[in-house]
């Protein structure tokens, strides 16, 4: 397959090419009357839309509790905090060719399960690596090391790994403790075989000029222990990028991305949020940073801001971030006017991820970030804003308290934005092309009220028919109790096609955690859970 991630100067094509061919990123077997979709990264592609449109299987006709449902469980040894990975068709040697569905747990664990079937061959794993070793003294990391409670009870792989279909490779960060120190270490797996490769592991280590917080002579070190990887990993131009916040805003912390070189795991540049201050976390709830074939965008959550004071402090925004002569560069950069408020009361930006799309008249290449506090700001990529101390005019668009607070990244599909908000209903906005921007009332909302976290959605279809919007509910994970599969009409989500609390003995998936997103592939719906990946589809 030719390399999609060639620079070229045409962005918004780019971006088109490249969420095809995440979709679409093995050939199909011999016989196949149709290609297969394969899901390789967080929410179906680097543009972060969340949306597989080559469903051909699920349509709102047959998604019901009558003709839809559990199929399978698959045991595993940690809860499933990492979005599920897919590859169709994928030859593995003495297997002959299998869809695979990838699992990462945070005990430390990745598995490789027939994604079809738990029967015969498929009752075991095709392959498990375990990247920590007890016998060796390698274990994961306990929430009691990093003073937090919101990972229990232990911390292992938190980020969705990412896997590139041109080399086979999945790339994954795993966090570790070794004779009482805290490890984090970036891996590169065979996707048929689950060997290490490109030359992995490396330990994860960087070093920035900085006063801030937990510094030593001016300079800022990378915290193995209180730095958590939480979002989803990127690949993009050849580059695989990790970011990292925080366990708790447990101090000292500061939002880091690191890139390394997809064919060696070098280490070519490394940056931090805040070096002279403290905070700035890059978190998302679990989204991987958003990419347009050569930059990368994200959020960044509650910290100091100094960039326009001359300093280089990014709390509480949203950034444009490039490769760009050997080192990570903020090339561009949106704050809200009133982030000092923001910051105070931890309403901030950064508790979701952004996400691309392209304006459906001028073909506009646009980005949008939600946030706690419920506004969704839309920006320019390639004209963000800055910052702007009297209001939000400096940008497209800003709808203040849209929807409830949003700890997820939206989902978009015929020119509606899908937001899952917590302590509110699914909302769905249509973006106006001839005003080029978004209407300020919810074309359609669901019926059920979220709790906190509220879902991240993901939506199935063929092209643009047969759209359905699906959640994993996971508030009751504050209870330990079940997570709750949920499906609506994508057209009008005042209509919900499937719960699985509907027949919770037949369907229940499991125990739930938080910001767990489902994976939609070839008439299968996989979902994670707190000690097993549980398989939805026609019964």
């Amino acid at each position: 397959m030719t390399r999609l991630t060639a620079r070229v100067q045409h962005r918004d094509v780019v971006l088109a090419i490249i969420v095809l061919f995440a979709l679409i990123a093995f050939a199909p077997a011999p016989g196949s009357d149709l290609p297969k979709v394969s899901v390789t990264t967080y929410h179906n592609g680097i543009a972060r839309q969340g949306v597989n449109s080559a469903e051909t299987i699920l349509t709102p006709a047959n998604v019901s509790s009558r003709r839809f449902g559990k199929l399978f469980s698959q045991g595993v040894d940690g809860s499933v905090y990492a979005q599920p990975l897919y590859v169709s068709d994928l030859y593995i040697p003495g297997r002959a060719i299998h869809n695979v569905i990838f699992v990462a747990t945070q005990h430390g664990s990745v598995y490789a399960f027939d994604a079809d079937s738990n029967r015969g061959a498929g009752a075991a794993p095709i392959w498990k690596v375990t990247l920590a070793d007890a016998g060796a003294g390698v274990t994961s990391v306990s929430s009691d090391d990093v003073a937090c409670g919101d990972i229990t009870p232990e911390i292992g792989i938190t980020g969705t790994p990412v896997i590139d279909p041109d080399s086979g490779t999945l790339y994954v960060v795993a966090k570790t403790k070794e004779s009482g120190q805290v490890v984090q270490r970036l891996h590169a797996l065979d996707v048929a075989t689950g060997a290490e490769q490109r030359g992995g592991p490396v330990t994860i280590s960087g070093t920035v000029r900085g006063k801030g917080a937990g510094s030593t002579n001016g300079w800022l070190h990378f915290d193995a222990l209180h730095e958590n990887q939480r979002p989803g990993l990127l690949l993009q131009n050849g580059l695989v990028y990790v970011s990292w916040a925080a366990h708790c805003d447990g101090w000292p912390f500061h939002g880091w991305v690191m890139a390394y070189e997809a064919s060696t795991l070098e280490q070519v540049g490394v940056w931090n949020s805040t070096p002279d201050r403290q905070g700035g976390g890059i978190w998302q709830s679990g989204a991987a940073p958003a990419g347009d074939g050569e930059d990368l965008f994200f959020a960044t959550g509650n910290g100091d801001f100094t960039a326009t004071k001359g300093g280089s402090d990014f709390g509480d925004s949203i950034l444009r971030l490039g490769w760009r002569r050997g080192s990570l560069r903020v090339l561009d950069f949106f704050t809200p006017y009133d982030e000092a408020n923001l910051n105070a009361g931890d309403i901030e930006p950064g508790s979701g991820g952004v996400v691309l799309f392209s304006a459906p008249k001028t073909g506009h290449q646009l980005a949008v970030e939600t946030s706690k506090s419920g506004t969704l700001y839309i920006v320019d990529p390639t004209r963000m804003g800055h910052f702007n101390a009297s209001s939000n005019n400096n940008i497209v668009q800003s709808l203040p308290s849209a929807t409830g607070g949003v700890w997820g990244t939206p989902a978009w599909w015929k020119d509606t934005l899908y937001v899952g908000p917590s302590y509110d209903t699914m909302k769905a906005f249509r973006f106006n092309p001839d005003l080029n921007l978004f209407e300020l009332s919810p074309v359609s909302q669901g019926a059920t009220t979220f709790r906190f976290p509220g879902p991240t959605p993901s939506i199935s279809a063929n092209g643009d028919r047969s759209g359905i919007l699906w959640v994993v509910q996971s508030d009751a994970y504050v209870d330990d109790g079940p997570a709750v599969l949920r499906a609506y009409n994508a057209a009008d989500l005042s209509q919900q096609l499937y719960a699985s609390s509907d027949n919770p003995r037949r369907d229940d998936p499991g125990r739930a955690v938080k910001f767990a997103v489902p994976t939609i592939a070839n008439g299968k719906v996989y979902v994670g859970a707190k000690d097993r990946i549980t398989v939805f589809g026609l019964r």
